[in-house]
């Protein structure tokens, strides 16, 4: 796939690039480059490969979703600008 110079300058103006005229003709042998990659990588065969968020496994320590009432209003609410009983007072923001 090749790109014209209409196309460099809309991909420039939408990545929010200035590009001159005497560099759109670069910037087109270097989008032409990396299409050409791109074709190349779906050609692979990746069936059966997990998608992965990085390059090393990584595991998330994960804990249990639990709600809890923080144990101690008292203690919760000791720096509260504003609270009534157990709960904080917190201005009204909508209408």
């Amino acid at each position: 796939m090749s790109v014209d110079e209409s196309t460099v300058r809309r991909v420039a103006k939408l990545a929010r690039i200035a590009v001159e005229d005497h560099e759109v003709a670069k910037l087109k042998g270097e989008l032409d480059a990396i299409l050409a990659f791109v074709e190349e990588l779906s050609e692979l065969d990746v069936d059966g490969v997990e998608p992965m968020t990085g390059v090393t496994p990584v595991s998330i320590r994960l804990r249990e979703d639990v709600v809890t009432d923080g144990e101690n209003a008292e203690r919760v609410l000791e720096n509260a600008p504003a609270r009534e009983g157990d709960f904080f007072v917190v201005p009204k923001v909508v209408e």
